[in-house]
């Protein structure tokens, strides 16, 4: 099925040559995803803090969404539609094997059945709004209750009956699919607009704040869910790029699926008032962007990943390979500067991305609004200021040294002079120290007198004969080794 083959990834390494031709799914939420079954309470910590920094949860909210607390839903103390509701119940309560059931991998194989064949009849006109033949809807809600494949395409059932069917089967779940914990969060994402110069709400939809808020509140749903709901919005969002044909916008669609996927169960719409244009609208923006939805962050990607390797850099098998070849010994010094400059280029760039998450992740949580969770935060902050505080110093490995090339004229020189020049390296702040002489110079000046006491002809006609002197020792040497070559 196409909703477990997303959550999945198939990291191979094949020593056999028959399957070495074979394509490899590689999955770049494999760590997100990691982290979520082994460790579900870091990941659901990591997720959550970042839904508060977009959305404003007061502390009850926060903890129905936590799953703290029961949900407190609308209309759940109103009596006026108890009638409604009690009906509603009374009718969930004839539970079968997949309708009325909660929600298993076993119910999504017997549904993933009808959102198949609707794939291939998304032109048929009003579909989903125009109602099937009620008698032929049982057989086939009897078929799947008894889990026997059915074929749809023999003809048998109209686009219009399985699709009735499959609201209906979302209508008869426990709770709606987006759960009843994710309701007011739902809501708060709708309320998310642009802010003008002001740093005043507009009345814009912030698109891209909506998307990210969606994408967290998508990783924390459960799998079965998030799996079934994948599943949904595709099938919507294909059949919203077909509406010339079927005359069902996105809009048109959401009006059919915002009370079986996310109004709160044994509610009526005068419990819901003013929220029901916004839960419609929510809906219509999650077919529109379905695409979108459930890929992790960048940022939950790069924590889950550093979660499991940190910042080591790793080396690849062809470069040891290369190392220990008996061929290749006097290429070990180049090997080993290259492979530590790249080591340095990765832990640097890696250090980088490290930095500018934890400054990202710094400002989201100031930025907060005033709550007891944002305060265990900036406690946690405040324990480990130098690795969690941006802009902390970060020890780095030292940078290879370069060796000093030697040029022609100091082999000369040390040809000349018969012992190494040494150079010595002057501080800024010292006094700088008189201009060394050879000692052909110093025989000169021995003979002429200090510089101070010499007139400019003089030094220019020291200067002249030293320069002639090196240029004859350096075509002597010339002549001699190109003679002994």
């Amino acid at each position: 099925m196409t909703g477990q083959f997303d959550a999945i990834c198939n990291f191979v390494i094949c020593n056999d040559s028959s399957l070495r031709s074979q394509p490899i799914i590689f999955n770049p939420d494999f760590f997100v995803e990691k982290l979520r079954h082994e460790k579900p309470e870091v990941f659901t910590e990591l997720v959550v803090s970042n839904i508060t920094r977009l959305i404003d949860l007061p502390g009850a909210e926060l903890a129905q969404l936590m799953g703290e607390e029961d949900p407190k839903l609308p209309g759940a103390n109103s009596t006026a539609s108890g009638f409604f509701r009690s009906l509603m119940s009374l009718k969930r309560k004839e539970k079968g094997v997949v309708f009325g059931s909660p929600l298993t991998e076993e119910g999504i194989a017997q549904v993933s059945q009808l959102i198949e064949y609707l794939h291939k009849n998304l032109r048929a006109e009003g579909l989903f709004r125009v109602p099937g033949n009620s008698i032929r809807q049982q057989i086939l809600k009897d078929a799947l209750n008894s889990g026997t494949d059915i074929d749809l395409d023999s003809g048998e059932f109209h686009s219009n009956d399985v699709a009735t069917l499959l609201k209906m089967f979302l209508g008869e779940l426990p709770e709606p699919l987006l759960t009843h914990k994710h309701f007011h969060a739902h809501l708060k994402i709708a309320d998310l607009t642009l802010f003008d110069e002001k740093g005043n709400k507009t009345s814009t939809p912030d698109k891209e704040r909506q998307i990210e808020a969606l994408q967290l509140l998508f990783l924390i749903l459960p799998a079965p869910n998030r799996s079934l709901l994948k599943l949904l919005l595709d099938l919507l969002y294909q059949t919203a790029k077909k509406q010339d044909k079927n005359k069902m916008s996105a809009h048109n669609l959401a009006l059919m699926f915002a009370p079986h996927i996310l109004w709160p169960r044994n509610v009526t719409a005068n419990d819901l008032q003013e929220n029901i244009t916004k839960l419609n609208n929510g809906v219509t923006f999650m077919i529109k962007h379905s695409q979108k939805l459930f890929k992790a962050p960048a940022y939950i990607r790069e924590c889950a990943r550093l979660h499991y390797l940190g910042s080591r850099a790793h080396t690849s098998k062809d470069d040891l390979d290369l190392l220990t070849s008996p061929g290749s010994k006097e290429l070990q010094p180049l090997k080993s500067q290259k492979r530590s400059r790249l080591d340095t280029c990765h832990q640097e760039e890696t250090q980088q991305r490290t930095e500018e998450a934890l400054k990202e992740l710094f400002r989201h949580v100031h930025n907060m609004p005033d709550s007891a969770k944002k305060k265990k935060l900036i406690r946690q902050f405040n324990k480990h200021p130098t690795a969690l505080t941006p802009g902390s110093d970060v020890p780095t490995s030292p940078a290879p040294r370069r060796t000093r090339s030697r040029s022609f004229s100091g082999l000369i020189k040390r040809k000349v002079l018969g012992t190494p020049i040494i150079l010595e390296r002057k501080s800024r702040d010292a006094t700088p120290e008189p201009e060394r002489v050879s000692k052909e110079n110093v025989h000169l000046l021995q003979k002429c007198g200090s510089p101070a006491h010499m007139s400019q002809a003089k030094l220019k006609s020291l200067e002249g004969q030293k320069v002639e002197s090196c240029r004859r020792m350096r075509a002597h040497l010339l002549s001699k080794d190109s003679s002994s070559l």
